[in-house]
């Protein structure tokens, strides 16, 4: 760790002096001014972080990933290699007055490999998203979504075990030791 609590690799271009402790920004990443980094996150390789993003602590952005203002990344979301994201919903070149439309991370998500992710949803706590998925809609927290468009295909806890449905109408974790209730919002923890 540098003299700042956290690592920057000499070939990095790191802009924003806002960086938990921790933190660790490997080779060739570029972050741009105004940018929020927490603490204890692992910025792989060839990224990209425009102005205005927020990231929050434990994060992990695996190699290959470009993130564009107006995304918000809570604590202990895991984004896999080459995730791409958007923030604009009618992109048009030169365009300067475009609409900025944000998009969430909600905690402990995790985002497949090569994934796309559309300006405008917000994906929840403890979601997850198959391999090259391409999200055009909310994701409900502890969701499993997958394909193109991706679409429902089970609910996960929170260290991604597919849940099972018991005689009470409830989801239960792979060890038995935790349930979950179905609400419009998701899951939520018994």
């Amino acid at each position: 760790m540098g003299q700042n609590g956290f690592y920057v690799h000499p070939s990095s271009i790191v802009d924003t002096t806002t960086i938990g402790t921790g933190t660790t920004i490997w080779a060739f990443v570029h972050i741009m001014p105004n940018v929020l980094i927490g603490a204890n996150c692992n910025i792989c390789d060839h990224c990209f972080i425009e102005s205005r993003v927020k990231i929050g602590d434990n994060v992990t952005l695996k190699s290959g990933i470009y993130i564009w203002s107006g995304v918000e990344i809570d604590n202990n979301v895991f984004l896999g290699p080459n995730v791409v994201f958007t923030n604009d919903l009618r992109p048009r070149s030169k365009n300067k007055n475009y609409q900025l439309t944000p998009t969430f991370l909600r905690e402990g998500a995790s985002i497949g490999a090569n994934s796309t992710i559309l300006a405008g949803i917000t994906i929840g706590r403890y979601a997850m998203t198959g391999i090259g998925s391409v999200v055009t809609r909310d994701v409900k927290d502890y969701a499993l979504v997958y394909g193109n468009p991706a679409k429902q295909y089970g609910w996960v806890d929170e260290i991604g075990e597919k849940l099972s449905a018991n005689e009470e109408g409830e989801w239960r974790s792979a060890d038995g030791k935790r349930s979950y209730r179905e609400t419009e919002a998701g899951l939520i923890l018994v």
